[in-house]
């Protein structure tokens, strides 16, 4: 069967990560093959993740490069190991228009709510969940989408809905969006996202 070579681009602790090498293991990605992970931040705990995965690991440290070096150095990072689906799971540094056009409908992102609520630029981690909370919601979510210029304004792959609670804090609250519907969706946005790029292929040839 074709696979397309993926990378996960990181820059924790790698939670999303590991739901990703989870259900590859668990042969819920049929049609992708986690390759490389990439950290911009060198003390990233996904980086052991992924060794202990067996998966290559590189670390480009975005606070030391202008962002032309630091996307230059990702590409070649990329094209080194042959990828051809890029994950941001967890990944903090915005990537800009000229990058992203090469990786048209290529680049996916996880994000901890229901996109176009409490998204774009400054939220992520438990400020989305605080933003929530303070909002008064009673659901929230998570989406995958495509990443384009716009952060979080891609087209949506994947939505799911999570009951927000009396009691919640941000931090209760961003386990269970993670839990119920981040570990889910991202392995299923891969998969659907893989597969469709083997089925243009198979058409071409």
């Amino acid at each position: 069967m074709l696979k397309r070579r993926i990378a996960v681009l990181v820059s924790g602790g790698g939670t999303n990560l590991q739901a990703l090498i989870d259900r590859q293991q668990a042969g819920d990605i049929p049609h992708g093959q986690l390759t490389v992970v990439i950290a911009d931040n060198p003390q990233a705990y996904a980086l052991q993740r992924g060794e202990k995965a067996g998966l290559a690991v590189a670390a480009i440290p975005r606070r030391q490069m202008s962002q032309e070096q630091f996307e230059g150095e990702l590409q070649a990072t990329l094209e080194k190991y042959d990828i051809e689906v890029i994950v941001l799971a967890g990944f903090l540094c915005i990537l800009s228009a000229n990058f992203l056009r090469k990786w048209q409908e290529r680049v996916i992102n996880i994000h901890p709510s229901l996109i176009p609520s409490f998204c774009g630029k400054g939220f992520y981690g438990l400020r989305v969940h605080q933003a929530a909370l303070d909002y008064g919601v009673k659901v929230t979510g998570a989406t995958v989408h495509f990443v384009n210029e716009i952060p979080d304004g891609g087209k949506i792959i994947l939505q799911k809905a999570v009951a927000v609670l009396p009691d919640d804090t941000p931090e209760t609250l961003q386990r269970r969006v993670m839990e119920e519907a981040e570990w889910q969706l991202l392995p299923q946005a891969v998969e659907m996202v893989c597969a469709k790029l083997c089925e243009e292929q198979a058409d071409r040839e």
